[in-house]
């Protein structure tokens, strides 16, 4: 006696609706990607605090570093501290919307920084207004 048997199918993977699929989370991923926006290399520790918590809320701001050296830079450009007042000043009337924070070393004199903070006066910039950056203590 001869049984028929069915010969079984070969499984068959459609490609034309996976490259359709895989196209569309390309875009997806393309359209939702931030890019980080390019920070100056300094070396800066910035000093350590164990008793504050990060806030939820970030704000874009515009960086004004001070460097273990004494150098001051706004964003990626090097200031000297007697010209920061007059470039400060230049970028508040071409920005007048821009925010400010400070990212100085841990290791730099108070003298040093009451300067930066004249020049922040001296342009229109409240000191209540320009944030300093420190790390907090669960931030390696």
């Amino acid at each position: 006696m001869k049984f028929y048997t069915r010969k079984k199918a070969s499984p068959i993977v459609p490609i034309v609706s996976l490259i359709d699929i895989l196209a569309i989370l390309l875009i997806f991923f393309i359209v939702t990607t931030t890019f980080k926006t390019k920070k100056a290399l300094l070396n800066i520790a910035l000093p350590k605090s164990s008793e504050l918590e990060a806030d939820g809320t970030p704000i874009t701001r515009m960086t004004i570093s001070v460097t273990a050296e004494e150098e001051v830079y706004v964003e990626d450009e090097q200031v000297a501290v007697e010209d920061l007042a007059r470039a400060l000043m230049a970028l508040k009337e071409a920005r007048p919307e821009t925010k400010l924070e400070l990212r100085a070393d841990e290791k730099i004199p108070l003298g040093f920084l009451v300067q930066v903070w004249d020049a922040l006066n001296q342009s229109g910039f409240k000191i209540q207004e320009v944030p300093a950056r420190i790390q907090l203590g669960g931030e390696g």
